[in-house]
């Protein structure tokens, strides 16, 4: 048995959720897979896992060797990363976790020019609008836009992102246009469910949520930005959307700013990663690409 193939595959395995998943991860069978974990455990003296018929369940002693496999096996990367980086070569998979409608619109540009400059870096990119778990997940970087609080993960500012309040020009020209904050509580609010009332004070002044949304009656809420872009372009209501979304309509003519004096200060696009000593070649050249990548300010708000 090598220790170091046994100890990634069990740290696959706990990451993956299964035996299968871990097999095609690694490019094994899911009988090898099975064959290291239990000589793993066996030249441990303990046992890391409990099987079910349905999950895996991580042990006492599992949990413990599993934090210390992972931070010997990042070394051991990081280590031969160094070694590539010095010979001028970024190299591995790199796993990158990213927001949906952002990554869906605006990624597949940048990542192919990456790969073209660094072809033996394989990208995993994984779309999800929820805050990964950098470390326990097992991804090299994430992609965030907000206004990130203090952790202990590293954050790089790569771009400006801008809000702003816009709607289709035959919505306003039906309700009239809003001159103030306070009345947009008389209009129908399109609203983004992962958006904070608390970080973003123009929000004080929108219909309630489940408030009846304002003079059209019903609400619409969504978890999904470019479903209520297109629901304002359809005259629906008035939304508060990042420029990267709303840029081409409010560009064609499809949508107009509502309220531009009192536009939200801009939220950033960061790309996160964990802390190490010496971080990972690919990590390191793939947000060193990110930066300066969309332009200052980005091209999505040239309009």
């Amino acid at each position: 048995m090598d220790r170091l193939d046994a100890m990634r595959t069990f740290v696959t395995v706990v990451a993956e959720g299964s035996f299968t998943r871990a097999a095609e991860r690694l490019a094994l069978s899911p009988q090898l897979v099975s064959k290291y974990v239990s000589q793993l455990e066996e030249h441990l003296g303990v046992r890391l896992l409990n099987r079910t018929t349905r999950r895996l369940h991580l042990t006492e002693a599992g949990a413990a060797y599993r934090q210390r496999a992972e931070q010997v096996l990042a070394e051991i990367d990081d280590m031969e990363s160094e070694l590539g980086e010095q010979q001028g070569q970024a190299r591995g998979r790199l796993r990158i976790s990213a927001p949906v409608s952002f990554a869906i619109r605006h990624l597949a540009p940048l990542i192919n020019d990456f790969q073209r400059a660094h072809t033996a870096v394989d990208i995993d990119l994984q779309l999800n609008d929820r805050k990964v778990d950098i470390v326990e997940e097992g991804f090299d970087i994430a992609l965030r836009i907000g206004r990130l609080k203090s952790s202990s993960l590293i954050a790089r500012r790569i771009a400006p992102v801008r809000l702003v309040l816009c709607a289709s020009p035959g919505y306003l020209e039906a309700h009239g246009t809003p001159g103030h904050p306070r009345e947009l509580a008389g209009h129908r609010f399109l609203r983004y469910r992962y958006m904070e009332e608390s970080q973003e004070p123009l929000l004080q002044w929108l219909p309630r949520s489940g408030g009846g949304g304002g003079r059209e009656g019903s609400e619409l809420t969504s978890n999904n930005g470019d479903v209520l872009v297109e629901a304002a372009v359809g005259g629906a209501g008035i939304a508060l959307q990042p420029t990267f979304l709303s840029g081409d309509a409010i560009r064609q003519g499809r949508l107009a700013i509502v309220l531009p004096e009192h536009e939200p200060e801009p939220l950033g696009l960061y790309a996160v990663y964990a802390h190490r000593q010496l971080l990972a070649s690919k990590v390191r050249h793939f947000v060193d690409f990110l930066e300066g990548y969309f332009g200052d300010p980005p091209y999505w708000d040239h309009f």
